[in-house]
């Protein structure tokens, strides 16, 4: 069994930072990619990073320059580190991540529980 748990958000006033951690746990043999996305009230979720298992990382044009994924590989974690947020960064950050629980099973993708980011004044 995997599990991703999510944790960091809260409630931030604009132009303020945060930083955002998901936890992989269980029985693991390999992570490969991992992803945050985040769903804003009433719109669909939205892709907003990626690192993949050399750490290579791609973002959103909308966070480009202000947030930063990370992943530590021994930890079994990544992290989103978000800066100069605005109330448009409003919404509930999920984690996403391909997990290979054993060498010889196919890797599958998993979900966190998401954790909620408010940007207000």
């Amino acid at each position: 069994q995997v599990q991703l748990v999510e944790s960091g958000g809260g409630l931030v006033q604009p132009g303020r930072s945060l930083r955002l951690s998901c936890a992989a746990s269980g029985t693991i043999f390999s992570i490969n990619n991992m992803y945050w996305y985040r769903q804003a009230p009433g719109k669909q979720r939205e892709w907003v990073a990626s690192i993949n298992s050399v750490g290579s990382t791609i973002h959103a044009d909308s966070v480009k320059g202000r947030f930063t994924i990370s992943r530590d590989t021994a930890k079994n974690t990544a992290f989103l580190q978000m800066n100069s947020l605005k109330p448009e960064d409003t919404g509930l950050y999920f984690c996403n991540a391909v997990i290979q629980s054993s060498r010889f099973v196919t890797p599958a993708s998993y979900w966190g529980q998401g954790t909620q980011v408010t940007v207000s004044s």
